[in-house]
């Protein structure tokens, strides 16, 4: 054991103290009507040295069970994760990375942070596209290249092409990418291009195109929590026409990169989930669904291209 080490019980005890006295994370609390008292404090301590270390919740209970000594340099790291979360700095952003599905990515302040949502988005696109495999898969605003080494990973996919207007963003999901590809060399492969929108497709035809876009709309932004709104990067949140941009830019301009009865799959917002359906109706798309997440809200829309 080093003689420069720490228990590692006693460096998460200092990290969960320092997040009790946070009056950063006490506010972001209040505004989001929870507590933030003793058990969130432990149980956000428990997370974030858990992070640092790379070690699932029952690797770490193991550690702390054994009297595992923390060396120096992870000390340090954790110490520094907890200083930023307790500046009321999002938890994925303090440690680095954020899971997502069967992935674990690296994460900072150029991307948004992957939520649970998106991985209903990409579920729904591997059930539509299970019995087809091969072909193109398209994420557009793939942020940290969630959805888009989702679907490498588990779909049966030729290849996935993945697209952002943030070249910040695409820096970070082709370095995820490299290290899926070293630890999944049998992924389907990705391929990245900058640009907004269809702008980036020209010539592709593709099975299924997937987006998380923005979708808040600019007069909502002020009204996003504080962790969202004060940390995560803008032009992947708001859009124009009320949150609608994004939805009917893609929606005029998909039919023409889809293979015959190929499919588009959307995030959105609950609140706007029947008007991007009546919209896919009007642009003359077919089998048109919305999906609810685990909460009920409206959260996915799926629309099919039906050749003429």
């Amino acid at each position: 054991m080093a003689d420069d080490g720490r228990l590692l019980r006693d460096v998460m005890h200092a990290a969960a103290r320092r997040l009790l006295a946070s009056t950063a994370l006490a506010l972001e609390a209040r505004a989001d009507g929870a507590n933030f008292g003793d058990a969130e404090v432990d149980r956000e301590a428990r997370w974030l040295v858990a992070a640092v270390l790379d070690v699932a919740p029952g690797e770490l209970g193991r550690l702390l069970s054994v009297g595992y000594c923390a060396p120096v340099s992870t000390q340090a790291r954790i110490e520094v994760a907890a200083r930023r979360r307790a500046a009321g700095e999002p938890m994925a952003y303090c440690v680095g990375t954020a899971p997502f599905r069967h992935l674990v990515l690296h994460v900072d302040r150029r991307v948004l942070i992957p939520r649970p949502e998106t991985e209903i988005v990409v579920g729904e696109a591997l059930r539509l596209t299970a019995g087809h495999p091969g072909g193109i898969a398209v994420d557009i605003g793939t942020g940290s290249g969630a959805i888009a080494l989702s679907l490498a990973t588990e779909g049966r996919f030729a290849r996935v092409i993945a697209t952002d207007v943030s070249d910040d963003a695409l820096a970070v999901a082709a370095a995820n990418a490299a290290r899926v590809a070293a630890a999944a060399p049998e992924a389907a492969p990705v391929e990245f291009r900058q640009g907004a929108d269809l702008a980036p497709l020209r010539g592709v035809r593709a099975r299924v195109i997937v987006s998380n876009p923005p979708y808040i709309a600019y007069s909502e932004a002020a009204a996003l929590p504080r962790s969202v709104r004060d940390w995560e990067p803008t032009v992947a949140l708001v859009a124009a026409d009320e949150g609608m941009a994004r939805y009917t830019a893609i929606l005029a301009g998909a039919h023409e990169l889809l293979e015959p009865f190929g499919w588009v799959v959307f995030e959105v917002d609950a609140r706007r989930a029947q008007r991007t359906a009546a919209l896919a109706t009007m642009q003359g798309y077919q089998q048109i669904q919305v999906v609810r997440d685990l909460t009920g809200r409206e959260r996915v829309v799926l629309a099919q291209h039906a050749p003429a």
